[in-house]
């Protein structure tokens, strides 16, 4: 066990009714509030109208700023700090899954700054203070109403980096499952997978000696394996959707990783560079890389691998090369029960896109300070996902 410092200061709110609460839980941090969705459903399936008609019985002023994309754009945050800048804007209320509410997170810290908010995520300047965000989540994916990371594309120069920052907490969050009860089938299942994938490159990339951190990851990775197939099967199903939203949350709050030492987000590292050229949506993204990247690290010595596909699909586990072959098929089968890709060609992307992807890893490779994904590795943990 290593040393750590966990802080999650966020609030939350969980279960049915919840929402009722969000006009007295924003007032507390000024009048004038910048509500940022996706581009339609919060809208049309009347969320958006509700929140506002709370926060207007609290005496709220509240801005509209919906159009944020699947996989957010650096673009769209700029229209977004310019918006809360002129209207002198107190809080922001991100309504949706990770995309919409790392576009708030990026809003709240760009509003108070003169510089373009990238500059946060390539580490050319730091985060000092940010607006108070307010996260309402209608998705179980990437955990950030619970965390402090952010994720943005650089359109220009394609490039998808992620950004962490204990300022970049939200103040309360609000989650609420029968929220998640319209979300497809598809998206239902990008969201598991990415969940899952948080809790994999914790628990494959760290030296172990963690029993405590252990078993907590293997469990929320066993309850995302069964909820997410229940949740496709039967969307308004609360008990399964609630278990789902949980565990996708506290994949990524800070918990799963507390004690572990250094660990590092290879899958989502490649997976950005696949997002940033092709727009293809995240967790499908991953769907691909994941499978991939285990077999790349097949047979290295690593005992993490077995112990972990062995928790998850009830086998006994052994180190040899032969059960972890298993596991990963296991794996792409249960990728293939909920209709996720599991190889470069389902995502329209061919064995010739290869080197430009892994050369479009470097930069990011540099920033998180992962320089042992230089081209040759990636390109041949990509050959894998063909």
């Amino acid at each position: 066990m290593q040393n750590f410092v966990y802080h999650n200061p966020t609030k939350v709110l969980f279960g049915r009714g919840v929402l009722e609460q969000i006009g007295s839980e924003t007032s507390v941090y000024g009048k004038n509030v910048l509500l940022v969705s996706g581009c339609n459903h919060a809208r049309q399936s009347g969320l958006l109208e509700r929140i506002a008609s709370i926060m207007a019985a609290h005496d709220l002023n509240v801005i509209n700023f919906d159009g944020v994309q699947p996989n957010p754009l650096l673009s769209h945050v700029q229209k977004g700090v310019a918006i809360a800048k002129d209207n002198e804007i107190d809080v922001i209320c991100a309504v949706g899954g990770g995309s919409v509410i790392d576009s708030g997170k990026a809003i709240a810290c760009g509003a108070l700054v003169e510089h373009d908010v990238w500059k946060f995520f390539t580490g050319k300047k730091g985060i000092k203070e940010t607006l108070p965000v307010i996260a309402v989540s209608t998705l179980a994916a990437s955990g950030s109403e619970m965390n402090s990371g952010m994720v943005l594309t650089r359109e220009r120069s394609q490039q998808k980096f992620g950004f962490a920052h204990r300022m970049l907490f939200p103040k309360t969050s609000f989650m609420d499952p029968e929220l998640t009860f319209s979300v497809s089938a598809r998206h239902t299942a990008y969201g598991a997978v990415d969940a899952l994938a948080h809790l994999a490159e914790f628990y494959l990339t760290s030296s172990g000696g963690t029993p405590v951190q252990d078993k907590y990851m293997e469990g929320l990775a066993a309850t995302i394996l069964v909820c997410g197939p229940r949740a496709i099967a039967k969307p308004d199903d609360y008990e399964t959707r609630a278990a789902l939203m949980w565990a996708a949350a506290l994949s990524l709050n800070g918990l799963s990783a507390a004690g572990l030492g250094k660990v590092g987000f290879p899958m989502h590292l490649i997976e950005h560079s696949l997002s940033a050229l092709y727009n293809v949506p995240h967790g499908a993204g991953l769907s691909v890389v994941m499978p991939g990247w285990l077999k790349y690290n097949q047979g290295s010595g690593n005992e993490r691998i077995s112990r972990f596909l062995s928790a998850l699909f009830n086998e006994p586990g052994n180190p040899d090369l032969l059960f972890e072959k298993a596991g990963i098929g296991n794996l792409i089968n249960w990728l293939r029960q909920i209709n996720t890709p599991t190889t470069l060609g389902e995502l329209g992307i061919s064995e010739s896109d290869i080197p430009e992807i892994a050369e479009n890893c470097l930069s990011l490779a540099k920033v998180w300070r992962m320089r042992e994904y230089d081209q040759v590795r990636v390109e041949e943990i990509l050959r894998l996902c063909v």
